[in-house]
């Protein structure tokens, strides 16, 4: 089979829309916003479709996602992209694709996560929030300094609103973000959720998260996001709020060796 470049972004649609819970962050990766940095592969005649995006701040990202009757398929994709792979990058991968990638790449785990979807919102409330601005980006860095050293915030994403915050006295305090928001696909997918770690146990998240996700039902149909499984506190605070478990998949980065 060989591998080819997809550039039918309604073909991409139409496969992606059927399962939008694994597939939304390339749902809204396939707007005018995230476009020009996407490039899709698939091998000919198959129907999984990997994803290499090149937009955010911290690296090249490869999405490779499958149900599992499609997990063959998925590991010969993968197979089939080692030679064109950058020489470093993050990856979301399913059905043991992270091991295809070993053969040529030392790999780091970074755990198994999971992607939830927003079945029944339930909006919780609490302390007021604002919707921050490219005028607050450097007091939102420096919250994710502190309390999200790891994060995948990429700032172009305040230019749109994306961004809800918590402040007490002046100070941001709680943040809950996006990574992806395609209003012409009506999706979303929340990231950087995170509140200073001295003020956790409190419910600012689950208040920011919430006010965000009102705001975002406005222009779209379906959120999701995603979380490590292990994460207890996080999965729980995202029940409450209506998300339920869509799939999970496994984080990794990869340096070619």
């Amino acid at each position: 089979m060989l591998l080819t470049t997809v550039h039918d972004r309604e073909d991409l649609g139409t496969r992606f829309s059927a399962d939008a819970a694994l597939h939304a962050y390339e749902l809204g990766d396939l707007d005018d916003f995230f476009w020009p940095y996407t490039t899709w592969y698939r091998l000919r005649g198959g129907q999984c479709t990997a994803l290499v995006y090149t937009g955010a701040e911290f690296g090249p990202i490869l999405l490779a996602l499958s149900r599992p009757d499609r997990d063959e398929e998925l590991r010969s994709l993968v197979t089939h992209l080692l030679p064109v792979l950058p020489r470093r990058f993050y990856a979301h991968v399913t059905g043991g694709a992270h091991h295809i990638l070993a053969k040529e790449y030392e790999v780091t785990d970074h755990g198994v996560h999971r992607k939830m979807a927003l079945v029944d919102f339930t909006p919780v409330t609490g302390e007021p929030t604002v919707v921050l601005t490219p005028a607050d980006l450097g007091e939102l860095r420096e919250l994710y300094d502190r309390a999200y050293p790891g994060n995948t915030f990429d700032a172009r994403m305040l230019d749109g609103g994306d961004y809800v915050g918590i402040r007490r006295d002046g100070r941001l305090v709680a943040v809950a973000g996006l990574h992806v928001h395609s209003p012409s696909r009506r999706i979303a997918a929340l990231g950087n959720v995170t509140t200073l770690p001295e003020l956790r146990g409190q419910g600012l998240a689950a208040v920011a998260v919430s006010a965000l996700c009102t705001r975002l039902l406005e222009t779209v149909d379906h959120i999701g996001l995603n979380v490590k499984a292990d994460n207890v506190s996080a999965i729980g605070l995202y029940e409450r709020l209506g998300f339920v478990a869509a799939s999970d998949y496994q984080e990794i980065s990869a340096t070619a060796r």
